[in-house]
Formats: structure tokens, sequence, C-alpha cells
């Protein structure tokens, strides 16, 4: 059987060689996609910078810890709070009485000149000590590596599952079609007295034999492009700049991807082999000509448990947690489910779409017919085109559409007219400067109709009584009255959920809150959030508690608490940025980072912005907003797109390489030579276009899912169908296949 599997591989190579293509093209980026991961496990150590002389540092407790239940014990969880408490006073006090305390930057740690066993004898229980490089966790922004090793493994993560998911969908269907090529030939094995368990064994050889040579050569390549795939992440902002991929001595993704690789090979050919032991002599001959029983009942059970199975996900997770469909892992993996259900029953759907097309001529009619008897060839040209095209559908329009549902949602819940934003802008609300001289004046801003001179306190109201209610007009109309600016910054709330979860929620600090209240316009579900003070929040529907009225324990964002609050008024989740809302008795240590005002508030260090031109610069327009996401979606779908390319390019060279004779037929039937490359290009567009058509449907299912998520979540729907991008890939997908079906039917048809 080796030498029959030997020479099939010499003799049949160029039907090999897509999937030879595809497999180490997918092991070199699963090798890549290892290594960058196995990077970001760990942050790199970088020597400490506020203490760098101070052998010992004190730190204030910077971790909020409860104890939880896990299972039928308990455990305790910690999160981070937004900055350290302040080392405690008597501490200090300790620590500088009998050593040398060095302060630098802040009261939340000090440096002390001491033996490390000492300090922390002393400090035991109210502070955190740092020896050694863990001094460099008191640096600003000392989790900032973390952090951006967290996004990128996420985006490595996604390309790598990308990857998984479109090499065995290539390899499977090009072996798939190889064998529907190669029935003749199983035919004549089996007249010869090879047996069912001998032809599937060879079939199976010669995979395990194409898969240990592509998978060593995408070893090599992946190796070769690791450092390249790192610097092109570094170079977009994407990663950090001391980020490198490889060295370490980390050695698993090589095996893992190998293995991967040959068993990818193995399970792609596993379904073709089981059909090709099946063809008998006599149907062999019959079926080389003649495309009958393309979607045995296997395939088309599964199709349909997949097609059903990923609407049902789809509608059970709307219904349920409506919120994980805006978040990018979903909508990149969700619609998996459908394109492999839709690809596998594409051979059901091919032969009615091509007999629905109506073109003119004797070529029409050839590329009609010969689309619809030529179900296999089709439908494999058909399939990866679904792919690219779903999933640029799917991850481009998903991104447009949550990008543009914030952008409507943030809008639409301000009345007011202009957004100052910044960095430590005032707090009070009442510094504005004047457009001409510069000065600032305390009170709101006013501006005279003709002087455009401003006058001081001139739009004042009253604290609570004169306040506008939330979704009152801007202005009272008529009078030229104009509201207090309202100030507003991030904070933190820590909330008990249960006794089996402490969840960390990004909130807002109110500093004005008869001032805010007249400017939101908050997608309000139950209470009034002008009844916000002190010693109440505004939560979402996404608290555990949120009743209206109910007390809440919270943690602060510097660990303070738990402070009991009465729930002032309830908001629908939308987006994920309804709140909670509390005062800025609530949130120590916030700074202002926007100004809702309905005239200009030019201050120090803030940009002035129109509320419209606001959100528009918050939630850029579009799929690819920032050269960070852009160079991640053409990450994911470069790979989608390249094993299309593949894919179309080795299916019609081998399809249109057998179709000599039935070529030859048609020159002696009395077609030029034009007319011949004219119906192979017509039926390959038809491919295409069927694939396309079934992308956008897939697309559209997904798209639609996510609109019913927003709509259920209270957010505004407007969903985006990335035309001109899905128009593109199709286009390009054409372009290949058309070239790569023309060249052989070209050289056919002297």
């Amino acid at each position: 059987m080796l030498t029959v599997v030997v020479a099939g591989l010499r003799a049949r190579w160029a039907s090999f060689l897509g999937g030879f293509l595809a497999l180490a093209l997918g092991t070199g980026l699963l090798v890549v996609m290892g290594l960058g991961l196995a990077a970001t496990a760990h942050a790199p150590e970088r020597a400490p910078q506020r203490f760098a002389s101070s052998p010992v540092v004190v730190q204030g407790q910077d971790r909020l810890s409860a104890e939880v239940r896990r299972g039928p014990g308990s455990a305790v969880v910690a999160l981070p709070l937004d900055r350290p408490q302040p080392v405690d006073t008597e501490l200090l006090r300790e620590l500088r009485a009998r050593w040398t305390v060095t302060v630098s930057g802040g009261p939340d740690a000090v440096g002390v000149d001491a033996p490390a066993a000492e300090v922390l004898a002393l400090a035991d229980g109210r502070a955190r000590v740092l020896t050694g490089a863990e001094r460099r966790l008191a640096d600003p922004d000392a989790g900032r590596d973390a952090q951006a090793l967290v996004t990128l493994n996420a985006l490595l993560g996604t390309a790598g599952g990308v990857t998984a998911f479109v090499s065995v969908f290539v390899v499977a269907s090009t072996f798939a079609f190889a064998v529907a090529l190669r029935g003749r030939e199983y035919g004549l094995l089996r007249t010869a007295g090879a047996t069912t368990g001998q032809v599937r064994r060879t079939l199976l050889a010669e995979a395990a034999c194409v898969g240990a040579l592509a998978s060593a050569t995408g070893c090599l390549l992946g190796s070769a492009g690791a450092p390249w795939l790192a610097r092109v992440l570094v170079d977009g902002g994407v990663a950090p700049d001391w980020f490198t991929i490889g060295g370490g001595g980390v050695t698993w993704p090589f095996p893992a991807a190998f293995g991967t690789g040959v068993t990818v090979a193995l399970a792609g050919a596993f379904a073709a082999s089981r059909r090709a032991g099946r063809i008998g002599p006599a149907a062999a001959l019959r079926e080389a000509d003649v495309d009958a029983g393309v979607l045995p009942l296997g395939r088309a059970l599964l199709g349909a448990g997949l097609l059903l199975g990923g609407l049902g996900l789809l509608a059970w997770t709307c219904a349920t947690d409506p919120s994980t469909l805006l978040k990018r892992k979903t909508y990149v993996t969700q619609p998996m489910l459908l394109i492999t259900g839709t690809a596998l029953l594409a051979p059901l759907l091919v032969r009615p779409a091509a007999r629905a097309l109506r073109l003119p001529g004797a070529v029409g009619t050839l590329v009609r017919e010969n689309g619809a008897a030529a179900v296999r060839r089709t439908a494999a040209v058909a399939a990866p085109v679904l792919v690219t095209v779903a999933l640029t559908g799917t991850l481009l329009g998903s991104t447009a559409t949550v990008t543009g549902a914030k952008a409507a949602e943030a809008r639409a819940q301000t009345g007011a007219a202009y957004v100052t934003t910044g960095t430590g802008l005032p707090r009070d609300g009442a510094a504005a400067a004047r457009d001409g001289a510069g000065a600032v004046r305390a009170g709101a801003a006013a501006t005279t109709a003709g002087s455009g001179a401003a006058r001081d306190g001139a739009a004042a109201t009253t604290a609570r009584s004169g306040a506008a209610p939330a979704g009152s007009a801007a202005t009272t109309p008529g009078s030229g009255a104009v509201r207090p600016p309202s100030p507003t910054g991030p904070t933190s709330v820590f909330v008990r959920e249960g006794a089996e979860a402490l969840v960390k929620y990004g909130a807002r600090a109110v500093a004005d809150p008869a001032a805010w209240a007249s400017y939101a316009r908050l997608p309000v579900v139950a209470g009034d959030p002008r009844e916000l003070d002190d010693r109440s929040i505004v939560v979402s529907e996404e608290f555990e508690r949120h009743t209206v009225g109910e007390r809440v324990e919270v943690w602060t964002a510097d660990g303070r608490g738990p402070v009991r609050l009465r729930v002032a008024a309830v908001l629908a989740r939308g987006t994920g940025d309804n709140g909670p809302y509390v005062t800025w008795a609530n949130a120590p240590g916030a700074t202002v980072d926007r100004i809702d005002a309905d005239r200009p508030v030019p201050v120090p260090g803030g940009t002035v912005r129109t509320a419209d031109a606001w959100a528009a610069a918050a939630f850029p327009a579009g799929a690819a907003s920032t050269p960070q996401t852009r160079l991640g979606l053409l990450l994911v779908l470069g790979i989608a797109v390249l094993y299309t390319v593949i894919a179309l390019a080795n299916t019609l060279l081998m399809a249109t390489s057998a179709r000599g004779p039935e070529l030859a037929s048609l020159r002696l039937a009395g077609a030029t030579r034009a007319q011949v490359l004219r119906v192979v290009a017509g039926e390959t567009l038809l491919a295409v276009g069927i694939g396309a058509v079934l992308g956008l449907v897939v697309a559209g299912v997904c798209l639609a899912g996510l609109g019913a998520g927003l709509a259920v979540l209270s957010a505004p729907v407007a969903v985006t169908v990335p035309w001109a991008w899905a128009g593109a890939v199709a286009g390009a997908c054409a372009v290949v296949a058309t070239g790569a079906a023309a060249l052989p039917a070209w050289r056919l048809s002297r």
C-alpha cells in the first residue's frame, strides 16, 4: 500500500498542493500565535523607578479583598483599587521613628531604608511591603504592561481560533473535492481487488504524509515569521515597545502545532475516506461524469444540526445574556456554527440557485446547466467564499454596529449643547473662559448676544428647587437662561453579588447632582435620577440589587466601605455604559474628565466640542476606527482571505484541469475558444456569487441577532452592513477564482 501511496502523491501532486499550502500556512500561524501567547504570559521585569534607591517600599493597600463562597468551601478574592490607599498615619509615624523614610509622589507609598524582615513584622496587616523587583508596583501605571498583554492575548487568541477553524474547513473541503475528482481511480482500485478498508487507508495515508510534510514546513515558517509579526504589532501600536516573540526557551508551540496540523489533515480526510471506501466499480464510472448523491444523510444531519444549533445559541444568548453579543470574541466565534452548517448544506442550495438564474444565449445556458449539474464543483468553490464573506460581514458589521450604538446612546443621554473633555478639569462646574480675553470667571458662563461679554452667575440656578428635571429641555424657550455646567469623572464601585462574587463596576462621579440631573437624558426604568445625593446611588439593571429604595452595600474606589447607599433610580442596561452614578463624596480621588454645558466651557487642558462632535470623537464611526483596531481586523480577516485564495486556486486548478474531454467536446461542437473561456469564467462567477450571497445571509442573521440584543438592552439599534468591505472581498475572490479557472481552460481549449 505504501508504494501506491507514494505513486499517487507523485502523480497527483497538484491535487495535494492546495491542502499542503493550507496546512503549512495554518501550522506556521499556529506556531506564531502559540509563541505570541507564550510571550504574553508575563510582563517584563521592569526596574523600579519611583523608589529605586530604597531597599523596602511600604505601600497602602491597593486591593479590596473579600471572602466568597467556592463550592462547599470559601476563598478570598482580591480586586485592584483605582488607587492605593494612603499609608496608615500611625504606621508612618512608627517607621519614621526607627528608620529613614523617603516620600515620593504622594502618600500612597514610602521608601524605607531598613531590613525587609523588620519592616514586614512592623507593617504586618496594616500595609503592603514590597522588596526587590516588586518595588516597581509602586510606580505610576504599574499595571499598564499587564493590561497591554491582556489585550494582545485576546487578539492572538482570536486570530489563532480563526486560523484553526478556516484551516480545518479548507483542508476538509480540499480532500472531499479531490475524492470526487478521483472517483474513477478508486473504482479501478476496487475493480483490481482493493477492499473498502484498503481504499480508506490509502487516502488516510496520503493525508498523513501531506500533513507531516506540511506541518514540518509550517513549523519552519512559523519560527521565521514570529519576530516579523512582533515588529508589525509593535509598529501598529497593538503591542508595547518591548514586546518580542520567540526566544526564552519556549518550545511547546512547535510540537503542538505539528500535532494539530497532522490531526487536521487526518480529520479533513476522514469523511472523504469513508465516502471513497463506499465507491463501487460501476458507480465510480457513473459518478465520474454525473454528480449524484452529493449530500449524504450524515452530512445533511450534521449541517442541519449545526445550523439549528447556531440559530438556537444566538436566540438563547439574545434572550438570557444579550450583553454577551456585544463582545468581540462572541461575534467572531459564534458565527462559525452558522457558517459550517450552511457550508455543509451548500450542495442542497446550489442546484436551485443555479436553475433560478436566467442568462441569455448559448453561453448563458451552458453556465446555468453546468453549474446545476456539477454540484460538487460549484459547492467547493462557493464554500471558501461563504466563509470569508460571512466573517467579513459579521466581524466588521458587528464592530460598526456596536460602535454606532454606543455613540448614539452617549449622544442621546445628554441634553448639553457642548461637552468639554480632558484630564484634571475644574470640579466646581463654575470655571469658564471668555473667548476673547481668555480670563476665567467664577459661576456659569452666559454670553450676551450682541456684545459677547461674559457675565458672572447669569445662568446660576438654585441647587434643588431650581434644577431642571431629567429629560427637560436644555434651555427654557424665550428666557435665555443657561444652566450651570455639570462636571463628572470616572470612578469605580465594588459590590458583592450574592455570596459567590465581588464585582467591580466602572462608575461616574457627579460633582453637582442638580446640574447633572438637568442635563441627564437617561433610560430610566424606575425611580428618579434627581434624587441622587451622598446617601444614594443610581444603578443599572445589571446590578443584582436594583429595586428603587433598596439598600446596596458598596466599596468605593479606594476600598473604603462597605457603604450602604439607597437606590435612587434604575437604568436600562444599554451597551454597558449606563451607570452606576454616585456623588463626589462616594468617589474619593476622582478627577473631572467631562463637563456638560449649554455654552462652550474653555478651560486649561480641556477640548470643547459640540455634543454631536463629542459623541462622534468618543465612538468613531466605522469598524476600523483606530489604527490598533484596524490592524487587529486585518490580521483576522487577512487569515481568512489568504486561506480563501489558496482554496479557490487549488480547487479550480484541479477541477478545470480534469475537464479536458468536456472542453474538447465543446470545441468539436463548434464553440470558439473565447466562448469556452466565457463558459468557464461564467460558471466560476456563478459559484462565487452563490457563496457571496450565502455569506451575506449568514452575516445578516448574525447582525439581526445583534440588533435584537441591542433592543433587549434598550440601546439604540442601527445595524450596519459593511457592503463595501463585503463587495471588495467577494470581488477579490472572483478575480482569483476566474484567473485560476481560465488559465487551465485556456491551455486545454487550444
